[in-house]
């Protein structure tokens, strides 16, 4: 077994895959563990990602917001334990890969060039309807049984 298989199998271990797929211009909100002194808590983090850099394991996002005037952006490494959850807020479609040009643009020309992606919105709506579905439809027969 050569180097980087040895690398891969033991790194597979610590692979997410209960997070869900995004892509730059969505808006999501990470959930994130943060320690202060001797007790830990939930932090999140809402904004627009700008960038993702896929490197196996190592693969990190960055999401930018705006806060009281002042950009925040942050680097999340995408496996990490301390991530909680991310939700998607909103599906945006980008026609970049790297969506740093958004740093010198307000809010409404931020808007105006990330508008919202409605096919894959319609998508995540009908995959979510198809799932409370079969939820459903599992859970009439152990009512009937009883």
């Amino acid at each position: 077994m050569n180097r980087g298989a040895l690398i891969k199998l033991v790194e597979s271990r610590y692979v997410r895959t209960d997070l869900p797929e995004f892509r730059p211009g969505d808006t999501v909100r990470v959930s994130y563990k943060v320690k202060e002194g001797n007790r830990t808590r939930i932090q999140d983090f809402e904004g627009i990602v700008i960038r993702i850099r896929r490197n196996g394991f190592n693969t990190t996002f960055t999401v930018r917001k705006v806060s009281y005037g002042v950009g925040v952006e942050r680097i999340f490494p995408l496996h990490s334990p301390l991530i909680q959850k991310i939700d998607i807020v909103q599906r945006g479609r980008a026609r970049r890969a790297k969506l740093y040009f958004i740093r010198n643009l307000s809010d409404r020309e931020i808007r105006r060039k990330l508008r919202a992606d409605r096919k894959r919105i319609d998508k995540d709506r009908a995959a979510e309807r198809a799932a409370k579905e079969e939820v459903q439809k599992a859970q009439e027969p152990e009512a009937s049984q009883e």
